[in-house]
């Protein structure tokens, strides 16, 4: 493994997907649970095992960067990358060189993986963007062919939107999120996933339409997310998935920061 070998972690409120990569190329991604009881030390385990399956030993790593929307998560990564990988990860803030001209009103108030997904899109498409996150909560990012981010807007989560129908009410079961046979359900389960499913797709499609209506530009629709392979072949106005798309977005904030420190 040569030693510009790098970690990508993002850290969110569900999962934390970890991304290994060489020579900007990702390798392999792996996703965890996201549990904030745990230590950095056991983190480490964590780590190291996924590693092992490569197998890529700590010492072949020679950086790290992470996104995190879990504070007490951030200072733990951040540990237990300084004690298994010996160096000082980049911990992405708003202050990081996303390639964007960020256009909103509290800036300190968008979540860094929101940011780090339109840098990856923009810097890949070079077009107006809007990026739809499917994750704990489901985020729309706008971005213009100029590379000004907007904005957008964030919905209750696809996974956060069926458990509500099973906590809210008394009869109604949990359901597994898969597309069924028939708009019309011919029962509970069916009725249920058809209702969250296809009135999901609506959701999106609705939203991207106003979006693109309001800037007056035609944009490229990117789907990411760990949920957006159950919604984006039901959605007309997604024009493609992008599963690494965070993932990518950290390598690559790493590799701008690692070029102007080389360049000082």
């Amino acid at each position: 493994m040569h030693s510009s070998s790098i970690l990508a972690i993002d850290i969110g409120n569900t999962h934390i997907v970890i991304g290994l990569f060489r020579n900007s190329s990702l390798q392999q991604s792996w996703r965890v649970a996201t549990d904030q009881a745990k230590t950095a030390d056991e983190y480490a385990i964590i780590v190291r095992a996924l590693l092992a399956t490569q197998p890529v030993l700590p010492s072949e790593i020679s950086g790290c960067a992470i996104s995190s929307v879990v504070p007490p998560l951030t200072a733990v990564f951040a540990h237990m990358v300084q004690t298994t990988f010996h160096c000082d990860p980049v911990i992405v803030t708003r202050q990081c060189p996303f390639g964007l001209t960020i256009r909103y009103q509290h800036p300190e108030e968008i979540g860094t993986d929101r940011l780090v997904n339109a840098a990856a899109a923009y810097a890949r498409f070079r077009c107006a963007l809007i990026i739809v996150d499917f994750g704990t909560a489901t985020t729309f990012c706008t971005v213009t062919d100029k590379g000004e981010y907007l904005g957008g807007a964030i919905a209750p989560g696809l996974k956060s939107s069926a458990d509500s129908l099973h906590l809210r009410t008394a009869k109604l079961p949990v359901v597994d999120l898969v597309r069924p046979k028939s708009v019309i359900g011919q029962d509970t389960i069916s009725s249920i996933q058809s209702g969250v499913i296809y009135g999901y797709a609506g959701l999106v499609d609705e939203l991207v339409s106003r979006i693109q209506q309001e800037i007056e530009q035609r944009t490229k629709v990117i789907a990411t997310g760990g949920l957006a392979t159950v919604i984006a072949p039901l959605s007309r106005t997604i024009d493609e998935y992008c599963p690494h798309l965070t993932l990518e977005g950290l390598e690559l904030i790493y590799r701008r920061i690692f070029a102007h420190e080389q360049s000082e």
